[in-house]
């Protein structure tokens, strides 16, 4: 237990202070989301609680997912490798950018508690090639993880890009401050030849009892000729058309799927609105991700990809579902084959 205070982060101090207090997200107390979001939304209490202790989903695999070893292949347009839940690491002309990286057993501030992995990262840390950026989107565990920042500290050479705020918790685990770039909503960074954006989604924030204290954001990767889009954690909004006209149309979009429940409507989207988002973004393949890895709501555990599938090909979206470790070239997309199934 005595690395909880150290997983709980750092409150933003100094100049970082003063660029939260400066953004037009931050109302004076709190970040806040453009439309207005309730988590979860009031008089909810009740309904969670009783799906936690009575429901009968089936909210594990009843085998074991199947995980493929990353290839090494020279680098490519445009490929992804999905690690599980939103770990992915994104090849585009020539570059590198791994996403939300999170190796731990458990989705939590203690090693013994909380969320626990389904299945193990189909690769270790220290086989991971050498990366250009590593990208946050917000700063809950299942996203922004302690052990394995501090392992990519020492692994990797690259910068740490976060939205705001979030770099307080990176300083305190041990990143040096010339490695970390915070962001606000719109603003952009060049890195080794890509630009990447923080854009809008609709979440919310935090690692202890406060909650929104740093930013939340989707991503926008941009090379000369490829763009790929990451929403990290978002309710569906009216805020992806205009991502798409800014910055669109996507080659891929990496959406998130799973943890939706009734009870937190505005945090987290539904497969069906994934395939809504998708369309508002202009992008050309879809492949999911947040789901999976950890159980983080109540339905069943195959139940997005299954939904997802099913509005995909209702809607016309291209889709590809690697398992956790596999290469998907985006320009060659695999066809969806329910690998899922059979243990769902």
């Amino acid at each position: 237990m005595r690395d909880i205070p150290a997983a709980l982060g750092a409150k933003p101090a100094g100049e970082r202070a003063e660029r939260v207090r400066r953004s037009p997200q931050f109302d004076g107390t709190a970040f806040r989301n453009s439309d207005p979001t309730t988590v979860p939304p009031a008089g909810e209490t009740k309904p969670i609680m009783r799906d936690l202790m009575e429901g009968r989903q089936q909210r594990k695999p009843h085998g074991p997912i199947p995980l493929v070893t990353p290839s090494v292949k020279p680098l490519s347009s445009l490929d992804i490798i999905w690690y599980g839940h939103a770990s992915t690491l994104i090849e585009i002309e020539g570059r590198r950018v791994l996403f939300d990286p999170m190796w731990s057993d458990r989705c939590s501030p203690a090693t013994n508690l909380g969320p626990r992995r389904l299945h193990e990262p189909p690769a270790r840390l220290d086989t991971l090639p050498q990366v250009d950026a590593i990208v946050i989107s917000h700063d809950h565990y299942d996203h922004l993880d302690m052990h394995t920042i501090r392992a990519l500290v020492g692994l990797q050479s690259a910068p740490f890009l976060v939205p705001l705020g979030v770099g307080a918790h990176l300083e305190r685990w041990g990143v040096p401050s010339f490695r970390i770039v915070e962001l606000d909503w719109n603003e952009s960074v060049t890195i080794a030849g890509l630009r990447l954006t923080v854009t809008e989604a609709r979440h919310f924030s935090g690692r202890g009892l406060r909650r929104n204290g740093t930013l939340w954001g989707s991503w926008v990767i941009s090379g000369a000729t490829r763009r790929v889009f990451y929403t990290g954690d978002s309710g569906y909004f009216p805020g992806y058309a205009d991502i798409g006209e800014k910055h669109g149309p996507f080659d891929l979009a990496l959406i998130q799927i799973g943890a939706y429940s009734p009870s937190w409507p505005d945090i987290h989207m539904t497969p069906e609105e994934a395939i809504a988002a998708h369309l508002d973004l202009r992008a050309k393949l879809l492949i999911p991700v947040h789901w999976c890895t950890f159980v983080l709501a109540f339905h069943p555990w195959g139940e997005p990809v299954d939904r997802l599938w099913r509005e995909a090909k209702a809607r016309g979206v291209r889709l590809a579902v690697p398992k956790p470790g596999e290469r998907v070239a985006v320009d060659q997309p695999p066809l969806v084959d329910g690998w899922w199934q059979s243990i769902s």
